[in-house]
């Protein structure tokens, strides 16, 4: 994969420039250094997981946020003024690297930071993220997935059918045709009162990133039309078990609502939602390192908030 990006590189320029690995998954991504110009991000696409007009798209996206001042990477055009290129197949893009530690790292400080600050700053800047998203008008042709009540729950969710995980059990099974039959209901019901617009969807701590007093934003693969909550609730599941958790929600929601009205009554539905859509997700990655333990775990967290919220779902 290094002569595919040492080849993608010179696209913008850069053939000879050092580059390293740093991360792999939906994106083969490498750190560009140039010695008179610093350093960069090369992303090379997983082939067949987005089309290019997606692809442009959250380009065009990143693109306007960084222009209304958010600290986002900020893509750059090729040699031919291309914000997305096909490389032997492949399609790669190139960012400004953000400097930084991610909020996972900073989690994992001795002393710890003052979490009720950090996640209160990063609730503001999550609103000011919907908010520059409302603002901007997208181009003709802009086409980002849907995590709405069909992209979450319908024949074809955008990260696979939860509710056939082969390895479920027989209660678990019935459990999640449950929970996707109520929340389907609730959804219609409330479907007039929800926020939506423009969702990173994937505001996990490996994606937020602290930069002395600002909060840069990540990975932008999987954002897309979505409810506002849903990415409060992505921050706050990978937290749901620990005993800081009603400390650091409580900040988030407070720093959210500071910038951006939001209802919040429906954040213990949008938990459930968000965590089964791990179990889909993991359902074509069982085969790889560490799949199984995931999955395991995924179904587990699921398992358990779809059980507490049930019950707060109105009947048929």
């Amino acid at each position: 994969m290094t002569d595919l990006a040492q080849q993608a590189a010179a696209a913008w320029g850069l053939g000879h420039a050092r580059l390293r690995f740093v991360a792999g998954r939906e994106n083969q991504v490498y750190r560009v250094t140039v010695a008179s110009a610093g350093h960069y991000a090369l992303r090379i696409k997983r082939p067949g997981y987005r089309r290019s007009i997606e692809l442009e798209s959250e380009l065009q996206w990143m693109a306007a946020l960084a222009q209304a001042g958010l600290l986002v990477p900020k893509p750059v055009p090729s040699l031919r003024g291309h914000l997305l290129e096909e490389v032997d197949g492949h399609q790669v893009d190139l960012l400004t690297w953000l400097p930084g530690q991610t909020l996972g790292a900073a989690l994992q400080e001795d002393p710890a930071p003052d979490i009720d600050h950090l996640f209160h700053a990063l609730g503001q800047q999550m609103a000011r993220l919907h908010e520059a998203s409302d603002a901007w008008v997208p181009p003709a042709g802009f086409s980002r997935v849907r995590w709405d009540a069909e992209g979450l729950l319908g024949e074809a969710p955008v990260w696979g059918r939860f509710w056939e995980h082969p390895a479920l059990s027989a209660d678990d099974r019935q459990l999640f045709e449950h929970f996707r039959s109520a929340a389907r209901r609730e959804l219609q019901r409330l479907q007039d009162r929800l926020d939506f617009g423009l969702v990173h969807a994937d505001l996990v701590r490996e994606n937020v990133l602290l930069h002395g007093d600002r909060i840069g934003l990540l990975d932008f693969d999987d954002g897309g039309w979505g409810y506002r909550v849903f990415d409060m609730a992505t921050t706050l599941l990978k937290f749901i078990g620990s005993p800081t958790y009603p400390t650091l929600r409580d900040a988030l929601l407070r720093g959210y609502q500071a910038v951006h009205p939001l209802d919040l009554d429906t954040l213990d539905l949008f938990l459930a939602l968000r965590a089964t859509t791990y179990v889909g997700w993991v359902v074509p990655r069982l085969g790889e390192d560490g799949g199984l333990e995931r999955s395991q775990r995924y179904v587990t967290t699921a398992r358990e908030v779809c059980q507490r919220c049930l019950p707060r779902l109105p009947a048929a």
